[in-house]
């Protein structure tokens, strides 16, 4: 006897494996107003960093503005559980880097040791899907959230791409 995927796993596969190959910029995509605690995404996406890269001996450089909720907190959590976290700056001129940030600089504090980390937070409009990627140098770590009866719950382990 086979054993079918069912058309909800289906599609959430497809979903979060098809944000691996889109050209889409980093970052929030999510209403403020959506009934997604961003905060408290942002401590279990620490958790799993901490997971994977040990705190106190990693550093991370953000490579976009973290002005958004998600991006805020994420920035605290990374900083209150030990890690060294360098912010990008908003770009002030034309001609600068894609994306409206200011490139890291690593005289700026920070070694070229630094890993480069991005996030995309974004919402499947036909869906009460959510998914959040986290990507550090080359690597990324990818995790889907189902919003239901007023409360957001994993939908899914990480999963990890390097």
């Amino acid at each position: 006897m086979t054993r079918r995927l069912p058309l909800t796993g289906l599609v959430l596969a497809v979903w979060v494996l098809g944000g691996c190959a889109t050209g889409r910029p980093y970052g929030n995509f999510v209403a403020t107003s959506a009934a997604l605690d961003q905060p408290a995404l942002a401590a279990q996406a620490t958790r799993q960093l901490a997971a994977l890269w040990p705190p106190a001996r990693t550093r991370f450089a953000l490579t976009q503005p973290a002005a958004d909720t998600f991006g805020a907190a994420l920035v605290g959590q990374l900083r209150a559980a030990g890690y060294a976290v360098q912010e990008a700056v908003p770009a002030a001129a034309a001609g600068s880097p894609a994306l409206g940030t200011a490139p890291v600089d690593p005289a700026a504090g920070l070694t070229s040791e630094a890993l480069p980390l991005h996030y995309v937070l974004d919402h499947d409009a036909g869906t009460d899907l959510y998914r959040l990627t986290l990507s550090v140098g080359e690597q990324s770590i990818t995790r889907a959230y189902l919003a239901q009866g007023g409360t957001v719950r994993p939908a899914g382990a990480w999963v990890r791409r390097e």
